[in-house]
């Protein structure tokens, strides 16, 4: 008989539940509850990355009690532009004034990654980061208005998505597209296979 696997995803994000579960995994949602706005860092990358290990280690302490091997990541995804972090935008007037600075541009959606294996009564981390560069398209005031009045920016890092309404603003990419929707499945793999979990295990 195969190990049974508990996969736990600490985050909160629709998004990343609905691309593990389109690629065959059902993990369970535990969020972290850490306030985000007080963790700093000397760069974007090592922002997303810190967020991503506070958020999967903060659950893992919360589960102590677990008696059956776990994969627990952790994910945290911000648009780099200009050397700049940018998460989901304040308020409609912040998503609108971003989207006058990202038209027609290119900036890197950076992803931290961390996950945790605890399994016969040791614990092993793995932590990365992903980028994608991700090309857009020149909007009018118009059209950035209006797609800002679908609601869907404020809700999202960098006030766009690359599977709803702000697909039609994406131009192109350059990197994994899975990594724009807020994880990156071929850097998952990696990890989970480097800490010595087999992958199809993790199908439900």
């Amino acid at each position: 008989m195969s190990e049974r696997i508990r996969l736990i995803l600490a985050s909160g994000s629709p998004a990343r539940l609905r691309t593990l579960r389109a690629a065959g995994l059902d993990p369970d949602v535990v969020v972290s509850g850490i306030d985000e706005g007080a963790i700093v860092a000397n760069s974007v990358p090592e922002l997303v990355a810190e967020l991503s290990r506070k958020k999967a280690t903060v659950v893992s302490e919360q589960l102590d009690y677990l008696r059956h091997p776990a994969v627990i990541v952790g994910c945290d995804s911000m648009l780099e532009l200009d050397g700049q972090a940018h998460g989901k935008p304040a308020t409609v007037a912040h998503a609108v004034e971003r989207w006058r600075v990202m038209s027609g541009r290119s900036a890197r959606l950076l992803t931290g990654h961390h996950v945790i294996v605890r399994r016969a009564g040791e614990t092993l981390i793995r932590s990365a980061v992903a980028a994608t560069t991700v090309h857009f398209a020149e909007l009018s005031v118009g059209e950035i208005e209006a797609y800002v009045a679908t609601g869907e920016p404020i809700h999202v890092a960098g006030a766009f998505t690359i599977d709803g309404f702000g697909g039609a603003y994406v131009t192109g990419i350059e990197g994994d597209h899975h990594n724009v929707v807020g994880i990156s499945l071929p850097l998952f793999r990696t990890m989970v296979v480097d800490l010595g979990i087999s992958w199809p295990s993790l199908w439900r």
